[in-house]
């Protein structure tokens, strides 16, 4: 009779805790919200919202609970000084500036327009047309028209190879705009936290994908090495989340963010609504990546010209076994140092370590011919400035270092409050590689000790 009765507490007791989370769930969801202004990222009070689950591409982003959870950051090609960007060899050398400056001015488009010219886009990957992606559009269409420009002209030189790419893998031909978003088609483009090349890897990540990355050579600066690993490691991403939106938000912010954003979620598996819990700068990757897909298709539309490509450079290649100093060819061979580095912008200082291993130089087809009529007179060719004893000893450590192109590395100060982690985010490097360099058995350190960053 007694455990009857305990039997008949517990009972009314759990149903009485149901009641009370019911309760409490209903108080949730009907909680005022706030609504976000996407112009100026603003918040204005607004109605209540009960299917706070739907999908952030249906809602338009009208609706949001929180407001930092809608706030993003635009990508750094974004932010680029164009003016640098069209000095460097590749813009002067082989685009015809333009003597106005797209001077069209841009007509205000409709919603439905924009919608539907992402719709008639021949894509695979989704492009979804919402208050982000159209402020990205705007963005390239008017801010940024010049940087389009340069762009349009650049990707004569760079599509062709990385179009090739991707159908040797069989792989979506729209993921050829991703280098738009990365670097802006500029092969020697440092992020602020050391992601390099037209890709933008990272040092660990480059080496996964068999880059090479020593005091000498950083083959994340190689146009044709890095796409190939960027494609590797795109089909991989993919293979994984089985989505593609998914698999180009974790190239930018990395696997195991997109997976904690997938499991904050609930488990959704939709770009759009775990878009909230991904990082500040994912949460502009996709737009941006739509974006880019729509305006290197309707550039003409918005009265955008194109910078016109030169005549290509009939280029070749040449096996290098010594060590070669670019100013040696380039004194000898009548050729600009600078034209030297951007046809060859894995070799980070001028030097071709070519004792240390064959390597592959690319000069103009006439060049060539002049280097191998010279022979072994280029390679002597004020040998003892170029790579005096100590030079050599240096080259011969630098070759065999692992540190991501850093060379002979910083010394730094731990200060009060400093972990390594912020140290690490300090430097671009990741505490991994600190306490490789340092022989650190753990992340502990304390204030006024020394430590080795590459």
């Amino acid at each position: 009779m007694q455990l009857k009765k305990i039997r008949i507490t517990l009972i009314i007791l759990l149903l009485c805790i149901a009641k009370t989370q019911a309760q409490s769930n209903i108080t949730f969801e009907k909680t005022d919200t706030a609504r976000i202004d996407l112009n100026n990222l603003s918040v204005v009070t607004d109605k209540e919202i009960i299917n706070y689950d739907k999908p952030l591409s249906a809602l338009h982003l009208d609706y949001i609970s929180d407001k930092d959870s809608v706030k993003f950051d635009v990508p750094e090609s974004m932010m680029l000084n164009i003016d640098s960007l069209m000095n460097n060899w590749q813009s002067r050398t082989l685009l015809q500036m333009l003597e106005s400056d797209s001077t069209i001015e841009a007509q205000p488009v409709n919603d439905s327009i924009y919608a539907d010219r992402l719709d008639r886009l021949p894509s695979i990957i989704e492009m979804t047309f919402n208050d982000v992606t159209k402020q990205f559009i705007e963005r390239y269409a008017n801010r940024h028209r010049r940087l389009v420009s340069n762009m349009l002209g650049l990707s004569a030189f760079y599509m062709p190879m990385i179009e090739s790419a991707l159908d040797s893998y069989n792989m979506p031909q729209e993921l050829k705009y991703l280098p738009i978003i990365e670097s802006a088609f500029n092969p020697k483009a440092v992020s602020r936290v050391g992601a390099k090349g037209l890709w933008q890897f990272m040092f660990q990540t480059g080496k996964f994908y068999g880059l090479k990355a020593n005091s000498y050579i950083d083959e994340r600066f190689d146009p044709l090495k890095s796409t190939h690993a960027a494609i590797r490691y795109l089909r991989d991403l993919h293979k994984f989340f089985q989505s593609w939106d998914l698999a180009i938000a974790a190239y930018n912010c990395g696997p195991g963010n997109v997976k904690k954003a997938i499991i904050r979620s609930g488990g959704k598996t939709n770009f759009w609504q775990i878009y909230r819990y991904l990082p500040r700068e994912t949460r502009g990757y996709i737009p941006a990546f739509i974006a880019a897909n729509y305006i290197m298709n309707y550039y003409e539309e918005h009265g955008i010209t194109p910078m016109q490509p030169t005549l290509p450079i009939a280029t070749d290649t040449v096996h290098v076994n010594k060590n070669l100093h670019f100013s040696q060819v380039a004194e000898l061979c009548n050729i600009e140092l600078d034209a030297i580095r951007a046809m060859n912008p894995q070799y980070i200082r001028d030097i071709i370590p070519g004792k240390s291993e064959t390597c592959v130089l690319r000069l103009p087809n006439e060049t060539i011919t002049s280097l191998l009529t010279l022979g072994d007179t280029v390679y002597k060719h004020k040998e003892e400035i170029f790579f005096p004893s100590t030079q050599l000893a240096q080259l011969e450590k630098g070759m065999k270092l692992n540190d991501g192109g850093r060379g002979t590395g910083k010394r730094h100060k731990v200060r009060n409050g400093e972990t390594l982690s912020t140290i690490a985010r300090k430097y671009g490097v990741s505490v991994k590689q600190i306490m490789r360099a340092n022989g650190m058995k753990n992340t502990r350190i304390r204030a006024g000790r020394y430590i080795k960053i590459y």
